[in-house]
This record gives C-alpha cells, structure tokens and sequence, in this order.
C-alpha cells in the first residue's frame, strides 16, 4: 500500500528512514524489470490501442510478455554494434514497440528518445548531437509524416548504421488493414541514405528472448538522453543516469500506484513526464499503463471518447496536462469513472479556475506536480489526502531539497519565507555538473556546485509549500520594472470563455517591453479582445502589468507536452509591432519573418525588396531592442 503522504510531516518521516543511498533498491533497468515479472508475470503491464473508441481493438502486454520483448529487443541492439555508452534513439508515436525501445534501449546502450513532431533538421543535430549509432522510427503510414523526416534526417546524422521500422499495420482491423497498404504514402528516401533498412519486429524475433546474450551493467550509468521540450530555441539534450530514473519510480510506487492499479497516460513516450514518471513508477510498483492512440491526446477522438476509455480500462489514476483538462471540460463526463481515485497534473501550471472546474464537473481530486528534464523529472507534488493549496505544487518529495535563491555580487543567498527567487533543487535525479551533453550548457547551472539552477521563479510559503510564479527567463521587463506573466495569465484564466493563455512582453520602443496576452477560447466560447481586455483591468491588481494588447487566436502554439510555445508568441508580436511602426512611419518595408538565432535570439527579417528605405528603417527599428536583418533575396 502506498504512505501517507498527507502533509510535510509526512514527508519528513519518509526522509528520516533513512539515506537514499540506504535504500534497497534494484541498480538497473534490466533488474527492476526482471523483479517486477517475477513478482506480477501475469498482470497487466501496457495495453495499447491505434483508435480511440471504448471498444476498438486493444493489444495488452503482461509484464512477463513485456520482459521477453524487452531482452530480444536488447540483444538485437547489442548485435547491431551498440554497446553500453552508444546510442539508440527512436523518432516513434505511441505504440508498444515504443515502450520496449525505450526500456531495451537503456539496457542496451543509451535511449535517446526524439519528439518526432521535430523537423528534419532538428531531429538530425539531435541525432548528431548524441551519435546515435541506431535509429528506430515508423515504416511509412497514412495521415503522419515521421518516416519522411526521419529519412531525412539520417541523411544528415553519419553515426547511424541502422534503422529499424516499426509498421503501425498489425494494430489495424479489416477493413482499414486492408486499406492501408494500398493509400500508404511513398517514402523512396527511406532506403536513399547511408543506413541499413530493418523491420524492427522481423529483426527483433531472430533474438534470444529468456536471458540477455551480454552482462548487464552492475552500477550506476547514464542510460538516456532526453532533448527539452520547453518554450525556448533549439532543444538541449540532458543525461539521466538510472539512479535518477529508480528515483522516479520509488516516488510512484511509494506514494502512489501499487500492481493492482490502471494509469491512463495519453502523453507522449518521447517526454520524461510519461517515461520517468509513469513508466518506471509502473516498473517498480507492477501497475497497468494505458496509452490510447499514437498521438495520445492529440488522436482522433481522444478527448469525445476520453471518459469510457476510463471506464473500460477501470482506470484508477489519469495522467495529464493542463491544456489537455482545459479540453476535456468541454466535453460531458458521459460514462462510469468511478474507478478513478484522482488525476494527476503536470508538465506546466494549472490555472485556479481550471482546477476547480475539473474537480466539480469529474468529482475527482487532482494532484499538481512540478518536475523538470533536467533534474530527471520529479520534484515536488501536492499532499496527497492532505492540505491543497490551488495554485501551488505542494511540498518537495522525500530526498528533494529544495532551495530558493537570489543571485547578488557576493554569490547566491537564501531567500526568505515568501520571497521570489530561482527555483534550485538537489535530489538523486540531479546530474551534478553534467546535465547537459554540451558540456559549455553546464556553466552556471549550479549554485555551490549541488544546486540545480532550474531558471523557474517561485517561493517557498510559510507552510513549506512551493509556488512557481514564472520563469526568469520569461520576465517582462518594462522600463527596469520586473513583471511576471503568471500574473496576467491566471488573471485571464478566471474569464469564463477563456481555455488557455500566453502572456509575453512586447517590443517598445519606449519601455522596451509591454505586456500583451494572446488567448485560446473554450470551444463554442464568445467574447470579444475589448471585453477580455476591459476583464484584465478588474482583474490585475498591478496596473504596470496590464496588458498592452489582448488577441484571440483559434489555438495557441504549444507543445507536444502542452505547453504554450512562447517563441511563437513573440514572433508574432515582433511583427505585428514592428510592421505597425514601419506602417505609421510611411515605409513599405515589413517583416516576413521572425527566426531564432542560437547567439542573436529572435531576429526580425525584412522584405529585401525595401532596401532603398534603409536609413528609414534603421531609425524606425533602432528604437527597439531586438535585432533585425535583410531576408534572403
């Protein structure tokens, strides 16, 4: 059974059983997983299903299944040449091959999972970036483009010797399994590169499936990559070592899950959330995971047919982000969720007013967490039967030491109760020094040398509870005066026809920044950019922190995470702003484009065909911060 873990003392008596590196936990992948199907061998451990509906065709791994797959899938990526510091990415949607790469990869080598909503040319400099030496994606299948891409991308990433595809078709049920074959897309570049082509099932059944044909690894090493999947510029790519991930999985199975448990997990098997989180506290507690359709949330009636998956599967725990509850409060609980004991909400912060929604239309608690890439995820987690405080991510886990602090000239000094600073945490999921592959990305992460610098702001109440109220990086900085976008954004999230909002700071000429909010409406929703702009007035208590400018969009750019891309946002304030300036100046110049430049940061191109107006625009534009270049001709 799970401990209580219902209030800060709580926590403290998990912490003072004693020293982490005291407990008795199994070193590696491959041992947690071999313990976990001798316990469970005929339990449930991933069911998947390519459709969405209540009754669609389903296939359930136990775990003693999941443990056979899993060694074949090992011993054929050590006999493809990966030994335990080579790498294995996987460029794949949610499938159960999904999972077994991602667990095999680890036993085998390094994991390197890649979101493969990517471009080519950002999936080839990851690929690069960790010298994958094998790739596994997706033979060529309707509706996705991810085999195109990645061929693609294998152009470009010399290391990779091998590629192995996975076909979605043995999902299909007559008559689309008869379809497919016939509208699949052509993929001719897949067999153009330099790689060998492999059928990843095919391949992987020539293999040994009751013992691995190499000795596992008898001590702590890095095991995955992961690249970050946040709102800023290229991703970053950040080590995970097995401790950290046996740390993740302690945390689900103590507090948590037990073998008797069925977890909905729509989230992407690319993102720590899903795999630190979910996989590995499923692997060290033997619960049942569901992940319906490839694309998780984003699948084709997920959301309409979200609350009987719930039912069929007698879910216990749903997995979940903010933007992903945000939909599913525009849909009618419409079937039996009785099972559900509460949801779980991670990834970025829930709005007030979303939270309260969500617990008075499905009746059921949900638990906000705050975790990090960097950190191998978890840190922090509202008490489970204990105080919530809305708003806040609760208290830290058991082995999480949490710190808030404020750079000055003298080094780093504690804040104090309620005092707004850097989020800087310590726990075994903390790489220390080598967070990042690149090792210049490991300058100044760390404050004396223990404390990961997470670039998120928040406090520490009097309580112990841990607020985010925004990221240093994401300041808006108007005239010198620091405002924080979680300010305008909460403020907007209490409108009623308001779904989701994306608060940045837009050029000035003036000030420097404004701030300016851009909105997503519940569906069916109606209001008016005045009549939110006019709610913001009443509802921000900080006048410096009004916005500027209010837009209404159909959807927010986000991530596959949900997350609102905010580099998206402030391309497109960029332009509006600067075209506005060039327009009341009298110029025919406008920008065509906004790029993010590694060293320069957002960059605004001009149509190069107003290049007579040059002196012009350099006095119109010279009066903003950001930088701005020629478009190509």
């Amino acid at each position: 059974m799970p401990s209580d873990f219902s209030s800060l003392s709580a926590r403290h008596a998990i912490d003072a059983e004693m020293p982490w590196e005291q407990r008795d936990i199994p070193v590696t992948i491959y041992e947690r997983l071999s313990e976990t199907a001798r316990k469970f061998p005929n339990r449930p451990a991933f069911s998947y299903q390519i459709t969405s509906g209540a009754k669609d065709k389903a296939e359930t791994l136990t775990w003693q299944e999941t443990h056979k797959q899993v060694t074949q899938a090992a011993n054929m990526f050590r006999a493809l040449g990966v030994g335990e510091t080579d790498v294995i990415a996987y460029i794949l949607p949610n499938a159960n091959e999904t999972v077994v790469t991602f667990l095999a990869g680890m036993v085998a080598g390094i994991v390197n999972p890649i979101n493969p909503l990517l471009e080519p040319e950002q999936i080839a400099a990851i690929l690069r970036e960790t010298n994958a030496k094998v790739v596994v994606t997706l033979k060529s299948f309707p509706k996705t483009d991810v085999a195109q891409k990645v061929a693609e991308a294998v152009r470009h990433a010399p290391n990779v010797n091998t590629v192995l595809e996975v076909d979605l078709l043995r999902y299909l049920t007559p008559p689309k399994k008869w379809i497919v074959p016939l509208i699949r897309p052509k993929n001719p570049d897949a067999a153009a590169h330099h790689a060998d082509l492999l059928d990843f099932n095919a391949e992987m059944a020539k293999y040994p499936s009751d013992k691995l044909t190499f000795a596992d690894s008898q001590s702590d090493r890095v095991a995955a990559y992961f690249h970050t999947g946040g709102t800023t510029g290229m991703p970053k790519v950040a080590q995970h070592k097995y401790s950290g991930m046996m740390y993740n999985g302690w945390l689900g199975s103590r507090l948590l899950f037990d073998e008797t448990d069925n977890i909905m997990c729509p989230l992407p098997l690319f993102h720590v959330f899903a795999c630190h989180v979910i996989v590995m506290s499923q692997l060290a507690s033997g619960a049942h995971g569901v992940y319906p359709t490839p694309a998780g949330y984003r699948g084709d009636g997920v959301f309409d047919n979200f609350w009987k998956l719930c039912e069929r599967w007698k879910i216990s725990f749903i997995i979940s982000v903010p933007t992903a509850i945000s939909a599913l409060m525009q849909r009618p609980v419409d079937a039996d969720i009785s099972s559900v004991k509460m949801a779980f909400s991670g990834s970025s912060p829930l709005p007030v007013e979303l939270y309260k929604r969500f617990e008075a239309a499905a009746g059921v608690e949900i638990i906000e967490g705050y975790g990090l890439t960097e950190a191998t995820c978890l840190v922090s987690v509202n008490p489970i039967g204990g105080q919530k405080k809305i708003g806040s991510v609760g208290i830290p886990f058991p082995h999480t030491d949490v710190k808030i602090l404020r750079a000055t000239p003298d080094g780093p000094v504690e804040c104090g109760t309620d005092e707004v600073g850097e989020i800087c945490i310590d726990n075994p999921g903390v790489f220390e020094g080598s967070t990042y592959t690149e090792k210049d990305k490991n300058h100044d992460l760390f404050h004396h040398d223990i404390y990961l610098r997470t670039g998120d702001l928040g406090r520490i109440d009097a309580d112990g509870y841990l607020w985010i109220t925004g990221r240093a990086k994401d300041l808006i900085i108007r005239g010198g005066h620091n405002i924080d976008p979680a300010e305008i954004e909460e403020a907007l999230a209490g409108h009623e026809a308001v779904a989701m909002v994306g608060a940045i700071g837009q050029p000035d000429a003036h000030s420097g920044e404004l701030p300016c909010a851009y909105v997503e409406l519940v569906e069916g929703a109606a209001v008016t950019a005045e009549e939110l702009q006019s709610y913001a007035k009443i509802h921000i208590h900080e006048r410096a922190a009004i916005p500027k400018h209010v837009e209404i969009l159909d959807e927010l750019p986000k991530t596959a995470v949900g997350k609102v891309f905010k580099p998206d946002l402030r391309k497109r304030a960029i332009t509006r702003v600067y075209n506005a300036a060039l327009e009341s100046d009298g110029l025919s110049a406008r920008v065509v484009s906004v790029i993010d430049d590694k060293k320069r940061g957002l960059v605004a191109r001009i149509d190069p065909s107003a290049k007579s107006e040059q002196d012009a625009l350099e006095r119109v534009l010279g009066s903003f911060t950001r930088p701005w270049e020629w478009a190509e001709d």
